[in-house]
């Protein structure tokens, strides 16, 4: 039976990991997503680095409200936060054509691809056995696709595993809440890339609601 483990008030099951490992590479899109899992594998004394890679944010404001929430819970953890250059024209490039693609088509899995490869590189150059994402704890993203992308970057590497653990089960999506809301996280209104935000406000428009006004909202 697994050694019970206690963080921030959850009581937990320490994590069974592939092959056992303990160091961890965490690509993290954002806080929110983020909480509840670093506190998952802070509580089961996981040597975590989180890899902050996300040239899909739009604008670069919005990118650095993101990262500075993010980097905030990991000097509160006392996780290493690796902060990767924001490669946005790469990223343009690499969607191209996909811009009236739906969210979960086939931009989404190209931006997943482009994220995932880069965090595989990093966590081989630096000798991480395995390597997770936090993007697939939210309900708005397809998980078979995030866990796809992932399992694809990961293959080329003969000594990683990408773990494609289902997050959200056992109370994860309420606590990912829960901890937003005790952390006061920046709130964000949509995915992050540019296209998500102009489908978002499209929608908005034709429901008679308000546009996302960026940068102002908190889980309170």
């Amino acid at each position: 039976m697994n050694e019970s483990l206690k963080v921030n008030n959850y009581s937990r099951p320490k994590l069974e990991t592939p092959n056992g490992q303990n160091r961890l590479l965490l690509h993290s899109c954002c806080a929110p997503c983020a909480g509840e899992i670093m506190e998952a594998v802070a509580a089961s004394d996981m040597e975590t680095t989180v890899f902050f890679y996300n040239p899909n944010i739009h604008p670069i404001e919005e990118y650095e409200i993101r990262k500075r929430e993010n980097k905030r819970f990991c000097d509160q953890l006392g996780f290493e936060f690796v902060d990767v250059d924001y490669d946005k024209e790469n990223w343009f490039k690499r969607i191209k054509g996909l811009e009236d693609e739906p969210e979960r088509g086939d931009r989404c899995t190209k931006c997943f691809d482009m994220r995932f490869e880069r965090s595989a590189l990093y966590a081989h150059e630096n000798d991480f056995p395995l390597f997770a994402t936090t993007l697939g704890i939210s309900r708005w993203k397809d998980l078979d696709q995030v866990n796809d992308s992932g399992l694809r970057a990961a293959k080329p590497y003969k000594n990683l595993i990408f773990w494609d653990l289902n997050w959200r089960k056992k109370g994860g999506s309420s606590r990912m809440i829960e901890i937003s809301k005790r952390e006061e996280f920046y709130q964000q209104e949509y995915c992050g890339c540019v296209y998500s935000l102009r489908d978002t406000n499209r929608w908005r428009k034709e429901n008679n609601r308000s546009r996302i006004i960026r940068g102002v909202k908190h889980y309170s």
